[in-house]
């Protein structure tokens, strides 16, 4: 069964109990890494327990696919439900997974954290077809997503946040639920001493402003408005402060997808603006907003599929064929921006 995005928190929190596997992907690894263990955890909370807790590499999968229905099969010694971890899965799980819906006896539960699986993927269709599976997406937050955790999060501390510090910190987060939620708790933790126990701009500015986000900032403006010399510094940039080129790469496919959404709001209804205002997730106002209109303006439909392919191609590469991340990344920035460049030189001429 496929798990929804309004139906992940009940599913986290309870899982159906006829659910033996799930298989946990997406473009967020921290979301993943979250989930897979909020899950593991409604049946264990131990996680380190050997009794009840296993851990399974994927790729011994590959060469032994019936361990994963035997581990389902098996009792606890020390009695109590058990939990079956695999981490990372890729298709090389797919049998196995098959083995565990066939499997006659068991009572644990299967938990697999897979990357980012297309729709073609095989332990995706699997976990999405049959009912005693479920593939649950992870992906990075929305606007109104990560508004919600910092808010959260800050009303659990005490401490209130104003709305444009809340505004600053959100155009900044969202690459890496895991992330995300460390640099929270860093600017939480700096408001714990003060009085005010009120987050301000300059409050987040001092404890979340590092150049390397901000950098990476200079990079999606750069890429998408085909300015090539500055998207050479900006990268420059990013890189020389340490920028991680997989969240990079990550950032950049946020931008597209969000670009994408609106644009396909755009072409079902032909207004431009009734979607930008329809579609939820954008950045309100400011120079962000005004860029992503600008974007959104040049970029047409059929170009950002090209893009979002490109960028999902970018991200196996980096996690696969053991080429530097940073020349990835670089070859994936420079050849959208390339393309954005053309474009607007075919438009002059």
């Amino acid at each position: 069964m496929k798990i929804e995005a309004r139906q992940a928190e009940a599913f986290l929190k309870k899982p159906n109990p006829k659910v033996r596997g799930v298989v946990v992907y997406g473009n967020d690894d921290g979301l993943i890494a979250e989930r897979a263990a909020q899950l593991a955890k409604s049946v264990c909370e131990d996680l380190k327990d050997p009794f009840r807790v296993v851990d399974i590499a994927g790729d011994v999968l590959k060469n032994d696919p019936a361990r994963l229905a035997d581990e389902f099969g098996a009792m606890s010694l020390m009695g109590g439900r058990r939990v079956i971890r695999v981490r990372p899965a890729g298709e090389e799980a797919v049998t196995a997974l098959e083995n565990l819906v066939v499997a006659s006896a068991g009572d644990a539960l299967v938990v697999l954290e897979a990357g980012n699986l297309s729709p073609r993927s095989g332990l995706r269709t699997l976990a999405e077809t049959e009912d005693c599976l479920a593939a649950l997406p992870c992906y990075m937050d929305s606007v109104e997503q990560l508004e919600g955790l910092v808010e959260s999060a800050a009303r659990a501390a005490g401490i209130s946040i104003e709305a444009d510090a809340l505004d600053w910190i959100v155009e900044r987060l969202g690459g890496d639920r895991g992330q995300t939620r460390s640099e929270i708790d860093k600017l939480l933790l700096y408001k714990q001493s003060d009085a005010s126990k009120t987050v301000t701009l300059d409050d987040a500015m001092a404890v979340l402003g590092d150049t390397a986000a901000i950098g990476v900032d200079n990079v999606i403006a750069a890429t998408f408005d085909g300015d090539l010399v500055a998207l050479d510094r900006a990268l420059d940039r990013v890189f020389a402060e340490g920028g991680n080129a997989v969240q990079l790469v990550r950032s950049v496919q946020r931008h597209v997808d969000q670009l994408h959404l609106v644009a396909g709001h755009a072409q079902a209804g032909g207004n431009l603006e009734a979607a930008i205002y329809k579609a939820r997730g954008l950045p309100r106002g400011g120079p962000v907003r005004q860029r992503f209109e600008r974007h959104l303006r040049s970029w047409p439909l059929p170009r950002l599929s090209a893009a979002l392919d490109r960028v999902l191609d970018a991200e196996i590469q980096c996690k696969s064929t053991g080429l530097p991340d940073e020349a990835i990344a670089r070859r994936l920035c420079l050849a959208l921006a390339s393309s954005a460049r053309q474009a607007r030189a075919r438009r002059a001429s």
